[in-house]
């Protein structure tokens, strides 16, 4: 065989092998939620989670640093049950919990978006406990890569200067309203351009939205929230100031209420 042939040979091979790679990886991907499963909702095994709770995502992400994600929870009428938690895992990051969202009284109908990083071709899923205990799960498969290592997007003294800034705005023809906390968010995957050393982990892990005396929903957030964590809810205005109310993990707490019309 001649060296040229054998060029095309490898090749064509490489192609094959990269052709080969989605399909395999989904079915070992099963098995990694098999293996994490215990750790993230204990032994309970959760039912089907169509109808009740809905997982929209990019089948193929367009920034694996920022991938958008939508929950939507919509208890059937029949089921006396309420939603009082929602925790979001993202099967291959390194730390699979990308959040634990509570919805204090429970809901029946509740939506929530945010943004992700995901660091590999993954299942991402959402489980949903009821104020009974029941688990309803519902997933879907994203193909992304390398979105825990991507470089922040913003200088980090742009990002230290507006550490802790928050924005409320209210969507009253939609239903909803946004919150975002501006913080870097860091992974703790993320290599420092500069000086080629990793940047320690640093990111929002306690949210809590209140409106009046009511809370709304808060958040246990990890390493897989996007930077200035974005977050997209159903809402319906009481006329009650919102407080919003944020903790980071080297323990700075910020904190900022807006009237509940939002800015």
């Amino acid at each position: 065989m001649t060296v040229r042939s054998r060029i095309i040979v490898s090749v064509w091979a490489g192609l094959a092998a990269l052709l080969l790679v989605p399909s395999l990886s989904v079915a070992q991907q099963e098995n990694t939620w098999a293996e994490i499963r215990s750790t993230v909702i204990g032994e309970s095994v959760p039912g089907d989670g169509t109808g009740r709770l809905t997982l929209v995502a990019p089948s193929r992400a367009e920034d694996a640093a920022i991938v958008p994600i939508e929950l939507r929870v919509t208890v059937p009428d029949d089921d006396a049950g309420r939603v009082t938690k929602i925790t979001l895992v993202v099967d291959e990051n390194p730390a699979p919990v990308a959040a634990v969202f509570q919805l204090r009284d429970g809901q029946k109908t509740f939506d929530m978006a945010t943004r992700v990083r995901i660091d590999s071709y993954t299942f991402v899923r959402a489980v949903a406990t009821m104020d009974d205990g029941r688990l309803y799960m519902t997933k879907t498969y994203v193909k992304a890569a390398g979105g825990c290592s991507a470089p922040a997007a913003k200088d980090p003294v742009e990002a230290k200067a507006r550490l802790g800034e928050m924005r409320f705005r209210v969507f009253a023809d939609r239903g909803d309203a946004q919150v975002q906390v501006r913080h870097p968010n860091y992974s703790g995957l993320q290599m420092d351009q500069v000086t080629r050393h990793y940047t320690p982990a640093w990111f929002i892990d306690k949210l809590d939205v209140r409106q009046g005396e009511k809370t709304l929903f808060s958040m246990e957030g990890g390493i897989s929230i996007s930077e200035d964590p974005t977050f997209r809810f159903t809402y319906g205005s009481t006329g009650e100031p919102v407080t919003i109310e944020a903790r980071d993990t080297e323990g700075q707490v910020f904190k900022k209420i807006f009237p509940g019309s939002g800015t």
